[in-house]
């Protein structure tokens, strides 16, 4: 009997992805472990393994496909015995409904993300004006090349037409011209009024520029902290750290280490004297619920880390109750993990708490839009020398700005305002942090 693979949900909050590439072809033969696709998700490009042994019977969904729903069947495979030629396709691909986030427990699992305003475009699409059934990459292509895709013989399954078939076209030139499409925008003249916010073509046509498809997880990114900014009512509060002491104790730490390869960062300290501070002050580590509320008794601290194209928050977890050596580990592993696109989603899902630093880059303060669905985040800027009084004299200490972004439903003023001070604390004292 014929093997369905389905489109899997590579992370809690993924509800499509893009189909990046096919690593087999079909007739090829698969065992069950071995690597058959990459998708693109909100968070990374994964590998796709197979759980099944047999021979790639048919490739339903062509690579460089977007929008394609978890649960739809991307390939069928034969089993061992069966006569490829005896498999059947399935004449619709219903997409399974992605299983419902369970309820947080003890470290929050980001809600399931609504659908696009768009519709995802399907995989067997239908064009509604002329019935068309092409994959998008193939209508794209068309589009992108002027070709009238109706004039367009299909050999996917069905008679689809698939990306090979736009490109034989080409190839061949058997494909005429496809007329301007009626309700597209006409090009933006020298005597053009400038468009507005929204329109599809750049507002000003005399400015060089390059169009360039966003990634899910752009998309992503500005889904969630556009809702976040619209739905969550966001404070600010500001405090400045002195942390002379903290970067001798990093130093002294540093070269007791030396042989180890473990290396400790400012931001390390941060990690961990925000997770402390959790502790102390238990009603910063929290969310809103709608009617409810949840008290997290562990510290899962999120840390922003960039990379091409995004941003990323893998987690700490239990940071507090790690040391700081373990924390430098564990953070290391992690950003270099998030870097290369190598993200499992057990290192990104939940975090009860983010940090964001851009200290590295000489940012002296800023606010950060809060990750949802937790209740905060710390905003840490560059630490540097500025003048101070103490006891009434003028001197000099090197400074940290950092600002906590709460969210006002979840967290009031002199919670936040006692988790900046316990935060101060542990970093104006780091040793501390240490006992």
């Amino acid at each position: 009997m014929a093997i369905e693979i389905f489109m899997p949900a590579l992370s809690p909050t993924m509800e499509e992805g893009t189909l990046a590439t096919w690593l087999v072809k079909e007739g090829d033969t698969v065992t069950s472990g071995d690597v058959i696709a990459e998708i693109e998700t909100d968070k990374a490009t994964m590998e796709v393994e197979s759980i099944d042994d047999g021979v790639v019977a048919k490739i339903l969904v062509d690579a460089g496909t977007d929008n394609v729903p978890v649960g739809q069947i991307i390939a069928i495979l034969a089993e061992e015995g069966e006569d490829v030629a005896d498999v059947e396709v399935p004449t619709a691909a219903p997409a399974a409904a992605p299983a419902p986030a369970p309820e947080p427990q003890a470290a929050p699992v980001p809600a399931p993300m609504a659908a696009p305003a768009a519709s995802p475009a399907p995989t067997d699409a239908t064009n509604s004006d002329s019935r068309v059934k092409a994959s998008p990459l193939a209508k794209r292509i068309a589009a992108n090349e002027g070709l009238d895709i109706s004039a367009i013989a299909g050999t996917g399954p069905h008679g689809r037409i698939v990306k090979r078939d736009v490109e034989a076209a080409l190839a061949g030139g058997t494909a005429v011209a496809a007329a301007p499409a009626a309700a597209a925008p006409a090009a933006a003249t020298a005597s053009a009024p400038a468009a507005a916010v929204g329109d599809v073509y750049p507002p000003h046509n005399d400015i060089p520029f390059r169009e360039e498809r966003l990634s899910n997880m752009r998309k992503t990114i500005a889904k969630r902290l556009t809702e976040s900014k619209t739905t969550v009512p966001h404070f600010y509060l500001t405090i400045e750290c002195e942390i002379d002491k903290l970067l001798a104790q990093r130093k002294e730490l540093n070269e007791k280490l030396a042989d180890s390869g473990i290396k400790i960062s400012v931001n390390d300290f941060i990690i961990r004297a925000s997770a402390l501070a959790l502790k102390k002050v238990p009603a910063a580590n929290v969310q809103f619920a709608g009617d409810k509320m949840y008290w997290y008794e562990r510290a899962d601290i999120s840390m922003a880390v960039a990379i091409d194209g995004g941003l990323v928050t893998p987690v700490v977890r239990g940071a507090d109750q790690m040391g700081l050596a373990d924390i430098a580990s564990t953070a290391k592993e992690l950003a270099l993990k998030a870097r290369d696109g190598k993200l499992m989603p057990e290192d990104y899902a939940g975090g009860t708490f983010s940090i964001s630093n851009l200290g590295m880059f000489g940012i002296k303060e800023f606010s950060a839009v809060i990750n949802p669905p937790q209740g905060a985040i710390l905003a840490v800027g560059a630490g540097e020398q500025r003048p101070v009084v103490k006891d009434g004299a003028l001197s000099v200490a090197t400074m940290m700005s950092c600002t906590m972004s709460c969210d006002h439903r979840a967290i009031d003023g002199a919670v936040g305002a006692q988790f900046l001070q316990a935060f101060q604390g542990f970093i104006e004292d780091p040793i501390t942090m240490l006992l």
